[in-house]
């Protein structure tokens, strides 16, 4: 006894403008009789703040209370019964009535460390007091309205970049100060999340040999609590385009594909904040990094050499 959800979509995207269509699917043993089969669809802001990043005060916070976006139940059929074997019941919902204007407020998805935005949509057969009810939940996700999108191609508003020992806020080895290096390159700061994230490096001189070069894509999330905003920035995703000591003065070509469910749009709400950061990061050779195996990236280290920009990301047509 069973019952699934199938959306028209297969990659679950839609716009709050149009319909969330699909069919509800029972697969039953034998005939039963229901009192209603009814759909809710939830979508909300979730919030949380961990102590590990915030003060006595501020983690006595912990879970925000979430900023509801929309919340609707629609009746699919009223009390009645499903056959035997496999059912299937068309539905269409309306996440947005003709000329409501809550554009705004549709966030699109995303999955963080400390703020998520989730669609959900519900389907519960009601069964009465002796039976229990059959229920399952799917996720959707939501993007801008085409209307509120950029027109493409975006500007991707190139910055140009060097790394060496004197831009360095923390100590690096020894032989790195007496030798040298130099690191340059250019990157995007703009960038649209359905193209990929491009630049490029070159390695002037290094007087130790280079182990890793790597690209870290860098979400940096706000809640406001209180009077004042908790701030904590994690690591997405990890990219490596250098493995070993690069040839000197050879172009190295940066190209970084954004993961969906982990990126949105930048987004400065007010009660939250979404923004990301790209971070170059030189891993020099050393017999003291075996010492720390499982250490963060984002931690200064001696044989680590890192360069953090801002990164705008945005959806376009």
């Amino acid at each position: 006894m069973s019952v699934v959800l199938k959306l028209s979509r297969s990659n679950r995207i839609y716009r709050s403008s149009e319909p969330v269509e699909g069919k509800i699917v029972t697969n039953l043993p034998s005939s039963i009789s229901h009192q209603g089969i009814r759909l809710t669809v939830n979508g909300a802001v979730n919030m949380q703040v961990r102590g590990g990043t915030a003060g006595v005060i501020e983690s006595l916070y912990g879970v925000i209370k979430p900023i509801c976006i929309m919340n609707k139940n629609v009746e699919v059929r009223s009390s009645g019964k499903l056959g035997s074997g496999t059912t299937e019941i068309p539905f269409s919902v309306l996440l947005k009535q003709q000329g409501e204007n809550s554009s705004e407020r549709f966030y699109e998805t995303f999955h963080g460390a400390n703020i998520s935005i989730q669609y959900l949509i519900t389907v519960g057969i009601m069964r009465g007091y002796m039976h229990k009810s059959l229920s399952t939940t799917m996720e959707f996700i939501i993007e801008s309205e085409k209307v509120n999108l950029l027109e493409a191609p975006i500007s991707p508003e190139v910055v140009v970049f060097y790394i060496t020992q004197d831009t360095q806020k923390h100590p690096l080895l020894p032989e790195l100060l007496s030798g040298g290096f130099r690191v340059t390159g250019k990157i995007s700061t703009q960038c649209a999340l359905t193209e990929p994230l491009n630049g490029e490096l070159i390695v002037e001189a290094s007087a130790v040999p280079i182990r890793s070069i790597d690209i870290h894509l860098l979400r940096v999330e706000s809640i406001l609590t209180g009077e004042k905003y908790i701030t904590e920035t994690s690591l997405i995703q990890s990219t490596q385009i250098a493995d070993g000591d690069v040839c000197r003065a050879m172009t190295i070509p940066i190209y970084v594909i954004l993961p969906r469910l982990l990126t949105c749009p930048t987004n400065l709400a007010g009660p939250f904040s979404i923004e990301f950061q790209v971070s170059i990061v030189i891993t020099f050779q050393s017999d003291l990094s075996k010492l720390y195996p499982k250490s963060d990236p984002r931690t200064p280290r001696l044989w680590l050499a890192m360069e953090t920009l801002p990164l705008r990301l945005v959806r376009a047509k």
